[in-house]
């Protein structure tokens, strides 16, 4: 079992290269974009002396809150990623297998549905997040050297103004914590996309998304209430874990946080709370029965259309 879910896997990763394609063209860019900034910003000479001079006698509490601003970032800008490929992937999954008619050579070997339909699982919820994961930490540092490199062209000390306070160690345990709980908390939706992979004939975007636009609408004009609409949302853009409330607020308590010198975004997650979720497991739940109507439908749809 084990055995065949690594192959099986190994098979998604080859089969759909934008897993690891994504995260690493989104690396490139995000490398690019840093340079670019160093090198519009090198202009302003003076301007910039004068910053690095007062971010030279500021304390570390600071420097530690904006550094973890920036890797804040780059790591959103993979986290959105990430959701885009998992949601790309698992609506793809089941459908280009019985449109390129594939799945008539698969069903040959001696691998059922069930193992077949856990494996795209797998890769939607672990597979995509720690690849993407691997590709952030590696970028954290490129941007960081880069980073480096410019101070050091300007004058300043790299060591003193970046290396030090930076809390790589605080922003990757979190991000780790970060990257096994999205895909859980993201669920019941991949779930939902690959029933739709499997049962859809054409079109499985526009059949995987129409109805979790309709029916938000059909329940706020037959009913008036929001529970559709607002489980989606939170499902689709509420990050778990961070208790931050609204986002504008996020800058001004990283601040305050730097100001008191204890900035830790480990510290402001709250993994006991979301294990105790009763959302989260049913979003589980929910997953389960979605994943079990893809095994069905897979194994005893007609392939002859």
């Amino acid at each position: 079992m084990i055995a065949h879910q690594l192959t099986l896997i190994r098979r998604e990763a080859w089969e759909h290269p934008a897993i690891w394609v994504t995260p690493m063209v989104t690396a490139v860019v995000v490398a690019l974009l840093t340079l670019t900034g160093q090198v519009s910003v090198s202009a302003f000479g003076e301007a910039i002396d004068l910053a690095i001079v007062g971010a030279q006698n500021v304390d570390e509490g600071h420097r530690k809150a904006v550094l973890t601003g920036v890797l804040l970032v780059v790591t959103s800008v993979f986290a959105v990623g990430a959701w885009i490929v998992m949601v790309f992937y698992s609506l793809d999954a089941l459908y280009a297998e019985r449109k390129d008619k594939s799945i008539l050579f698969w069903r040959s070997l001696p691998i059922t549905d069930a193992e077949t339909v856990l494996s795209k699982l797998l890769t939607a919820l672990i597979v995509v997040p720690l690849v993407t994961l691997v590709v952030t930490f590696a970028t954290h540092l490129v941007v960081m050297l880069l980073t480096s490199i410019w101070i050091k062209v300007q004058g300043g000390s790299a060591m003193h103004l970046l290396w030090a306070p930076a809390p790589l160690a605080d922003v990757w345990a979190s991000c780790l914590v970060f990257a096994l709980a999205m895909p859980l908390w993201l669920a019941p939706l991949v779930g939902w996309f690959l029933f739709v992979s499997a049962f859809t004939k054409r079109s499985p975007f526009l059949t995987g998304f129409l109805p979790l636009i309709v029916l938000p609408l059909l329940e706020k004009m037959l009913v008036g209430t929001n529970l559709f609409a607002e489980a989606i949302f939170a499902r689709s853009v509420q990050p778990p874990l961070f208790d931050f409330g609204e986002l504008e607020d996020l800058e001004a308590q990283v601040q305050s946080m730097g100001a008191a010198g204890n900035i830790s975004l480990f510290e402001q997650i709250d993994l006991l709370r979301f294990l105790a979720s009763p959302s989260l497991w049913a979003g589980l739940v929910v997953c389960g029965l979605f994943a079990a109507a893809a095994i069905y439908v897979r194994r005893y749809r007609d392939e002859s259309y």
